[in-house]
């Protein structure tokens, strides 16, 4: 597992940023407990840096990056903060009891962002910046400093704040393409520049933090490496602001991959991305596209005649990355019906999932309902199923699925009725009417909560081949306040799967509604 957090000329640091700008993407929405697990996630892929959240933003956030501060040792753990003292004090009063914590301040320093967003005059932001950092200094002896919107800040303007933030206390200097409108020439060059003018930079580690609006985040961030930067900020699966942050899997696999060419690498353990983006992918309920770079579900097959041809001759010709490297298991295992608690719990471990006897016990009656319902049932199908395990028990299962009937067709007006497990446990069933048997069913949830949402997103993909696939169903939807809230359920009827799913994102509303009030940040 990656532990230093000291730049070295062949090493570069990983710095995730997933549970932070990553949670920043529209339509996502994490538990305390989900943040948690992707924390613990991340610290089996061995990054170096986890900005677990921005703790002056909302209770909610503070607690959630307190408690990974707590239980998460080995990566050093981070909260951003603004420029004034109260972000600050919140950054260090969550981490404080980290086993190595950083405190991250971030000011505004183009020409366009000091006018319209900070109005503010250069000398005044460099005054805020310096004060910030000395400060976080004060409380924290790691503390990283970033000028947000560099790429567009006046090259001069922005060697001066670099090189008085290192003066007051700063370790780490990041150079955020706040916009994504650099390219890598061009990036490339400003990183140079930083290292070629600013008299003490070799007292701090250079970072960038790349942002994907024209598909350069990577490429970016590459190129920085290219030009002396020792930290990549990023997030699994390219989440984030906008079109989201330079996806994290591909700078670490390009490293990995080309080290004949950019000489240096990290130190993650490039077999749990895999599992890494997965997990991501499940908690903040935005499927990854099947020609995704590295985690794609098409990224290591072949489907050419040609490509197959070459590829069975010799896997190298068409195959620059062993599928296994990355998490990969091959062709899935299958197990059936007729397997047991102790087979089960064994392949879930092959897999990464450790249960206890408890949660096995509260497990394996709703495997054996799968296996009675597929012919076989494949690893996939198994984190499906462990996928809804967490799905409940994030929510504190509020309301529970129960079961349902639906009468629908082309001839009859679409009726379902629904049974819901309610907190107080006790249970409720309502019949309703809609436009169709998903509306239906909607509609009914909506009468046994009391309270209704506006369905913003309603997708449907299939977990694997064949006619007896689980159906993974993701929903969004929206509160009175237009916050939007997801939700995912699995089954072989995907009528079912949409129920689920709908309770899920109600769930979901209940434990995050109290913290949406909050303060947003990027870089």
């Amino acid at each position: 597992m990656a532990q230093s957090n000291v730049a070295t000329h062949d090493r570069v640091i990983i710095f995730d940023t997933t549970l932070r700008d990553g949670e920043q993407s529209a339509g996502a929405g994490l538990t305390p407990d989900e943040k948690l697990r992707i924390a613990r996630q991340l610290q089996k892929l061995g990054v170096d840096v986890i900005e677990a959240g921005f703790a002056a933003s909302s209770p909610g956030d503070f607690e959630a990056v307190q408690q990974i501060a707590r239980e998460i040792k080995g990566p050093i753990i981070c909260s951003l903060a603004r420029a004034v003292p109260g972000d600050i004090d919140a950054a260090w009063k969550a981490i404080k009891d980290a086993e190595r914590p950083r405190i991250h301040v971030f000011l505004s320093s183009s020409e366009i962002h000091m006018a319209h967003q900070m109005r503010k005059g250069a000398e005044d932001i460099m005054g805020m910046a310096v004060d910030a950092v000395k400060r976080a200094k004060s409380l924290c002896d790691d503390v990283e400093f970033s000028p947000m919107d560099a790429t567009r800040t006046e090259p001069g303007f922005l060697y001066r704040i670099l090189e008085a933030t290192i003066d007051a206390g700063a370790t780490t200097v990041n150079i955020p393409d706040t916009v994504g409108y650099s390219n890598p020439e061009e990036f490339g060059a400003l990183i140079k520049g930083v290292f070629d003018n600013v008299p003490n930079i070799d007292k701090a580690t250079v970072s960038v933090h790349c942002h994907n609006d024209l598909g350069l985040a990577a490429a970016n961030s590459l190129a920085a490496v290219e030009n002396g930067a020792r930290q990549v900020e990023g997030c699994i699966n390219g989440l984030g602001e906008r079109a989201g942050n330079a996806s994290l899997e591909e700078v670490m696999m390009a490293l990995e991959t080309r080290y004949d060419h950019y000489g240096v690498k990290s130190g993650v353990n490039t077999r749990e991305i895999g599992p890494s983006s997965r997990l991501v992918a499940d908690l903040f309920g935005f499927a990854i596209q099947p020609n995704k770079a590295i985690v794609g579900q098409n990224a290591f097959r072949h489907g050419s005649g040609i490509h197959q041809d070459a590829y069975l001759k010799e896997r190298t010709t068409f195959e620059i990355m062993e599928p296994e490297s990355v998490g990969w298991r091959g062709e899935a295992i299958v197990m059936g019906k007729l397997s047991g608690r102790a087979g089960l719990r064994s392949r879930l471990g092959d897999l990464g999932y450790e249960l206890n006897d408890r949660e096995l016990a509260d497990l394996f009656p709703r495997y054996k309902v799968l296996a009675d319902q597929k012919r076989e049932v494949t690893d996939f199908d198994l984190q499906s199923l462990m996928s809804e395990q967490h799905r409940f028990a994030d929510t504190d299962r509020q309301y529970r699925f129960e079961g349902l009937k639906v009468e629908c067709g082309d001839m009859v007006t679409p009726v379902a009725t629904v049974t819901v497990g309610l907190p107080d446990g006790k249970s409720k069933t309502v019949t309703a009417e809609g436009t169709g048997p998903v509306d239906a069913v909607c509609k009914a949830v909506d009468e046994i909560v009391g309270e209704s949402c506006n369905l913003t997103e309603f997708a449907v993909a299939s977990v694997t081949d064949g006619i007896d696939a689980i159906g993974e169903v993701t929903i969004r939807v929206e509160d009175a306040d237009g916050h939007i809230y997801a939700g995912r359920g699995g089954d072989t009827d995907i009528i079912v799967a949409s129920a689920k799913a709908y309770i899920n994102a109600i769930n979901r509303m209940g434990v995050l509604s109290p913290s949406k009030n909050q303060i947003t940040a990027t870089e």
